[in-house]
């Protein structure tokens, strides 16, 4: 009896190791190239590497994938280059590796990012508009990393002219009791490691008495209205009065036509009276 055979082929798949990245140097300075390498070895056929930037996908990368020694597996690397800014400070840089091997689980590697920067620097005011014999605040409010040193405060280039009544709290400056010789350009500088950065205010005092005169009724707008009203109405009353009058007068006219013809009063009157009559005897026709 003959003997049966058959063939099988067996595919036997490579795990990749676990993802390494490297060229990261704690800090980074804003502004500068940083490249980033993501590399595995040992997979079947070759895995693929993607990478994630706070979970976003990254596409413009390299790929490179080089035979092992044993020419049966192989290594795959990806190198990432991007141009940091402080925004990236904090941000999670994940390589992912997807292999068939792996079940529909990714093997990761994460590298989160510490990017240096000069301080920003913003003032901040207590009151919009500041007015003579009321106290201000002046908040200076810096970011930076590291954070930045306290705060440096000046006026028109020089230090605070009036220490007892101009007091310096941390970040903020407090004025007491404004007058007009407080008028001038505030500056605040704050420094860290990296640089220094600056904000100006420009201090006007108001004088309280003049913003409440602003901030009342306008007296002499409110009269010049009413003088039009005023105005536009009388003309309408005259104008009126003179279409009344005119057809009142039409319908005299009207009334004792035949009159006007007449030599005298008597034979004014007289055809004025026919006139009635033989409008009422034209209307006794119609009816």
């Amino acid at each position: 009896m003959p003997v049966k055979t058959s063939k099988a082929y067996l595919t036997v798949l490579g795990v990749p190791e676990k993802p390494q990245i490297s060229g990261f140097s704690s800090p980074v300075m804003e502004g500068d190239l940083m490249q980033l390498t993501c590399k595995t070895s040992g997979s079947k056929p070759a895995a693929d590497i993607r990478w994630f930037k706070n979970d976003k996908e990254i596409k413009d990368v390299k790929y490179l994938k080089e035979e092992d020694a044993n020419r049966k597996t192989f290594t795959v690397s990806s190198t990432l280059d991007f141009r940091v800014d402080r925004s990236d400070d904090g941000v999670a840089i994940v390589c992912r590796v997807d292999h068939e091997s792996l079940n529909a689980t990714p093997q990761v590697a994460m590298q989160v990012l510490e990017i240096h920067y000069t301080p920003s620097v913003k003032i901040i005011p207590s009151t919009p508009f500041p007015q003579e014999g009321q106290p201000l605040i002046l908040t200076c409010e810096s970011k930076g990393k590291p954070l930045p040193e306290p705060v440096l405060w000046t006026k028109d280039g020089g230090e605070l002219p009036d220490p007892d009544r101009m007091v310096v709290s941390g970040r903020e400056l407090n004025i007491l009791f404004l007058n007009k010789t407080d008028n001038g350009t505030y500056r605040c500088e704050a420094t860290n490691t990296i640089g220094q950065s600056s904000a100006e205010y420009v201090l006007i005092v108001h004088d309280p008495n003049a913003l409440a005169g602003q901030a009342g009724p306008d007296h002499a707008l409110i009269g010049g209205i009413v003088a039009v009203v005023v105005f536009v109405t009388l003309c309408s009353i005259f104008l009126l009065g003179r279409y009344l009058a005119r057809h009142k007068g039409t319908y005299l006219t009207n009334e004792a036509k035949g009159a006007e013809d007449a030599p005298d009063a008597d034979t004014a009157i007289i055809n004025a009276e026919g006139s009635q009559v033989n409008a009422e005897e034209k209307k006794e026709y119609f009816i």
